[in-house]
């Protein structure tokens, strides 16, 4: 059954349909009798209507378009029945008045096709085969983009060009004077023949950027002399950024020259604050292109199904080092057999891989730990004269229907409703970003559990910060935003937004890392500490939650393996329908947690033993899970995947002399190189590097 909030969104969209077609056929009747009051206010209203309707719901009138009734058919209708009323109007010659007013609004209606013709031609010489950001990329001539409502905004420029026409038209069906509807129609003329000649402007010379061929030798010449060596490659939906976004500082922290490949337009600007250079390449004949570069190493955050492109190219060495790791099916996902390498944080994941049988070789499995994890403090002791705070962060329902994956349904409201019961408790509830995308039950429960806590902050009361933590919050968010965003102006295209992202001034990176610090400082610092607080924003992240946290309650999920980063107490909800037993032995990530069940029946424990350490029997358990999780902690995660990467950065160099010895046909040659790498040939002709060279 359709949700409450739709049916009255529905409801309005068929009623603003519903309106225009009244407005149609009021304007018809009141030209044909003619009754002019009604013909002069379904005009007006009519226009109206689908004024608003073209800023406020777009895609409804998208749905007419299919219908072939698109706005230019309906501008031609209403400016079509204008016409037949002043025809019937007494007082107005035919001939000598209207024929004139005919003749000028053609005249309109053809510039406003060539300045259609114009905008096209416009936006193809504005269409780059690669788009960039934090490159200095001044070489392709790039300019400011043309206003939207020229170039791109096709219906809305011929209903607002239009307005001049209907108000004289109008007028002169109340005077009967066709001077108010010449002058109209003089005025919707100049400004469409007007903005045809401003826009062609950008055709000249001066406006025209590079074409595609000189934007190409241009890339070519940019990875020429930036030789990039290790890189990130990624390509997903909008909703998925973070996964690329989570492994930013520490590409940027390697060896080397970095560089960031992605394949979708739109995720260009969905990549977080970084100084390291990206490129958009979508289509695969310019991906292949990188095979000519100096890039040896990609990393790979995700699968996705453009993923197989990239790995046709074999002089790069790919490694998969996912977005997270979990007990779940999905951190074994069998296309990890078509990268060289799979890193992951410690043996638990090399042990997962193993009992999967994907067909990913142990010896394919690389241990790096989670280099990202450094911001995690670690534990700190009990809560000592202020509320014990509680992280609830469920995961989201996934796309197998599994009642395991996400406590929210089942548990969720129970687990909020324990919390919350106990004065000396500080919720912080941060649900998955996706809850709810596809089981509407757990949307509807996410929407539940946040009106349980806003309820339960009512009913709460007790000293606030003053005036000057909300200012300092403020100002530290103007900082942050400074730094981390980009201000475009509206009509702002892809070119534009490449001039403007341009080479990133010196320092920025630490300068962002300070801002995010003082404004996460500034944010915890701005609420009280008895007040429960619902995070359904990218910032505050979810580390920092961890650093507030004392206990964190989650499901089967990598928050979990992160959390146990700082060793403090955790809970994981079981709505899998398992016994305990069944549920530790199949996912070793909660080995060292308290199990809640779906009633929510060990929460008093848990907090129990948050407030009184001695109580809490899990502590070394915790200490040796972390351990098998994301490995040692000598040498650091940093230095590990740092090394990973130099490592298989020498494997791709030992390939590429490899080939250029057979291609020279020096005998003898293949087989003492072959007999040098007597330790890394048996990873190059593993299955994985079969898989990968065979795409």
């Amino acid at each position: 059954m359709p949700s409450a909030g739709i049916v009255p969104r529905r409801a309005v969209q068929l009623a603003a349909l519903f309106a225009m077609m009244v407005a149609f056929t009021a304007q018809l009747v009141g030209a044909l009798l003619p009754v002019i009051p009604l013909f002069i206010a379904a005009s007006v209203v009519n226009l109206g209507l689908d004024l608003v309707l073209q800023h406020k719901q777009p895609g409804l009138l998208a749905v007419l378009g299919r219908i072939r009734f698109d706005v230019t058919v309906r501008q031609l209708l209403r400016d079509m029945l204008i016409l037949v009323g002043l025809l019937h109007i007494d007082g107005i010659n035919p001939l000598e008045e209207q024929a004139p007013l005919t003749i000028t609004l053609l005249l309109f209606y053809g510039t406003h096709f060539v300045c259609q013709a114009v905008a096209v031609l416009v936006r193809r010489t504005r269409s780059m085969p690669f788009v960039t950001r934090n490159i200095d990329a001044s070489a392709l001539r790039l300019c400011d983009a043309p206003p939207r409502i020229l170039s791109r905004q096709t219906g809305r420029r011929l209903l607002r060009f239009s307005v001049p026409t209907t108000a004289g038209m109008m007028l002169t069906a109340i005077t009967t004077d066709a001077y108010w509807g010449g002058i109209g129609l003089a005025v919707s003329l100049a400004l469409s023949a007007g903005g045809t000649l401003y826009l062609s402007t950008w055709l000249l010379p001066k406006k025209r950027v590079a074409n595609e061929k000189q934007a190409l030798e241009w890339l070519d010449n940019w990875l020429a002399e930036y030789q990039p060596t290790v890189g990130m490659y990624f390509s997903g939906g909008a909703s998925s950024a973070y996964q690329a976004n989570m492994w930013l500082s520490t590409l940027a922290s390697l060896d080397g020259n970095p560089i960031i490949v992605l394949r979708e337009r739109f995720m260009v600007q969905k990549i977080e604050a970084t100084d390291v250079p990206i490129v958009c390449i979508p289509k695969v004949a310019n991906l292949m292109r990188l095979e000519h570069s100096t890039l040896k190493v990609l990393l790979h955050p995700a699968n996705s199904g453009k993923t197989s492109q990239i790995l046709r190219i074999p002089s790069i060495k790919h490694a998969f080092t996912n977005h997270g790791e979990s007990d779940k099916l999905s951190s074994c996902n069998p296309y990890a057999k078509a990268y060289d390498e799979v890193w992951v944080a410690g043996p638990a994941a090399r042990d997962r891989y193993q009992l999967a049988d994907i067909g990913v070789e142990d010896k394919d499995v690389i241990e790096v730990g989670r280099p990202q994890l450094a911001p995690i403090q670690p534990y700190a002791g009990a809560p000592v004269g202020r509320p014990a705070t509680v992280l609830y962060a469920p995961t989201w329902e996934g796309w197998d229907g599994n009642p395991g994956n996400t406590s929210v349904i089942l548990a969720g409201e129970n687990i909020v409703r324990e919390l919350l019961a106990d004065e000396n408790v500080r919720l912080l509830y941060k649900p998955h970003p996706m809850t709810g995308s596809v089981d509407p039950r757990a949307g509807a429960a996410n929407s539940r559990i946040q009106a349980m806590i806003a309820e339960a902050n009512a009913g709460r009361s007790g000293a606030r910060p003053g005036p000057e933590a909300a200012a300092e919050l403020a100002r530290r968010t103007e900082e942050l935003d400074a730094l981390t965003t980009s201000a475009f102006r509206k009509s702002a295209d892809e070119l534009e937004r490449m001039r403007l992202q341009g080479t990133p001034q010196e320092g920025r990176a630490a300068a962002v890392d300070a801002a995010v610090t003082a404004w996460e400082a500034a944010y915890w610092n701005s609420f009280p500490q008895w007040e429960h607080r619902i995070i359904t924003t990218a910032r505050p992240g979810i580390f920092s939650c961890f650093n507030e946290a004392d206990v964190l309650i989650s499901d089967v999920s990598s928050v979990v393996s992160d959390y146990l980063t700082s060793e403090k107490p955790y809970a994981v909800a079981n709505t899998s329908g398992m016994s305990e037993d069944d549920f530790r032995a199949n996912f070793p990530t909660v080995r060292a947690a308290t199990i809640l069940t779906p009633d929510a029946s060990g929460v008093a424990g848990l907090l129990d033993a948050v407030r009184h350490p001695e109580k809490d029997t899990l502590a070394a358990e915790r200490a040796e899970l972390k351990e098998h999780l994301l490995g040692p902690s000598d040498p650091p995660s940093s230095v590990r995947f740092n090394q990973a990467a130099l490592a298989l950065g020498t494997k791709a160099d030992e390939r590429r002399i490899r080939m250029e010895s057979r291609l020279s046909g020096i005998p003898g040659q293949r087989s003492q190189d072959d007999g040098n790498d007597a330790g890394t040939a048996g990873h190059e002709t593993s299955g994985a590097s079969d898989t990968t060279a065979a795409v």
